[in-house]
């Protein structure tokens, strides 16, 4: 009777052992996210290669293609100091985004910024400038490609002006261009104000077709972090989480004091307060940093990295 003793308490613990495994399996978790950083916008901030050289960040938005939409004005892209696109001086950066391809880096072109200049009035308006985009840095082909060659991964919408109305239709157009003769998906990002639901790009939220929403939780005090207090945004996170139909949702934040007005978190209590809280969600994605150039200043990346 021995053997039969043992091979009962065998069982048992197997049991044991499966209820456990099956007990944590369900059990609400945290998990690890990503950097996400805007690149573009200041000369001084180092080159493209360099910002993925860092092993900091899972996303570069390479910032921005500032006016669009009207019939009589054809797209622009604004690299401030780094290079002039109409001189065609920035097609050498397919060197650097391939290398940040290369070290698994998705390389976004963003769209809009704050300076304005830019609006789509029409379907048509959608459609033609979601042509320009895919054949000036996505899977199309042009005589004109500013970025030279390179096929960029996706679509940062970072819209702060213009007719609300078409950014949807933009969205779909340029999903549909997605896995065109065997090329590669095209993803879309978006980096609305925390006020929900924000009044440039909550249309086109509405769609479902984002993959990425960095939300900028700062320059709004009713929704940002203030002084030691996470309430606020903590309630506008869960807005954001439960309202906006996207695979994941990134906290957004300047990398520096100097980098906003208002909304800047140290590292310390982003780790110890904030990071904690949003990790409970399956939505969360990671940190979203406006800029590479205020990162650089005192290394906000760097210090946060682990944490995120």
């Amino acid at each position: 009777m021995a053997v039969p003793a043992k091979a009962s308490s065998s069982f048992s613990t197997a049991c044991q052992l499966l209820a456990a495994i099956l007990l944590l399996s369900s059990a609400p978790r945290s998990h690890g996210g990503s950097i996400a950083i805007y690149w573009g916008q200041n000369g001084n901030e180092g080159t493209l290669a360099e910002t993925c050289g860092t092993g900091n960040y899972a996303f570069v938005n390479i910032a921005f293609l500032c006016s669009f939409g009207s019939a009589q004005q054809a797209p622009q892209l604004n690299l401030a100091g780094h290079c002039d696109p109409y001189s065609n001086a920035c097609t050498n950066l397919t060197a650097d985004i391939n290398l940040c391809q290369s070290k698994g880096v998705k390389v976004m072109l963003s769209i809009g910024g704050g300076a304005g200049g830019y609006t789509l009035n029409s379907e048509q308006d959608a459609a033609d400038l979601a042509r320009y985009i895919w054949d000036g840095f996505l899977g199309g082909s042009s005589p004109k490609r500013p970025l030279g060659a390179a096929v960029l991964d996706g679509v940062d919408f970072d819209i702060e002006g213009g007719n609300p109305d078409y950014y949807g239709a933009l969205a779909a157009h340029l999903k549909s261009y997605g896995g065109k003769g065997g090329g590669k998906e095209v993803y879309l990002s978006a980096a609305p104000q925390c006020p929900f639901p924000d009044q440039w790009v909550g249309k086109a939220l509405e769609t479902g077709l984002f993959d990425y929403v960095w939300v900028q939780f700062y320059n709004n005090p009713p929704c940002q972090y203030v002084q030691g207090d996470t309430a606020n945004l903590m309630d506008s996170w869960k807005q954001w989480t439960s309202g906006v139909h996207a695979k994941y949702i990134f906290l957004g934040l300047p990398a520096a004091p100097a980098a906003a007005g208002s909304g800047f978190i140290p590292a310390a209590s982003l780790e110890s307060q904030v990071l904690p809280a949003l990790k409970g969600s399956s939505k969360y994605g990671g940190v979203m940093l406006w800029s590479k150039f205020y990162d650089d200043q005192d290394g906000y990346s760097s210090a946060i990295k682990k944490a995120v």
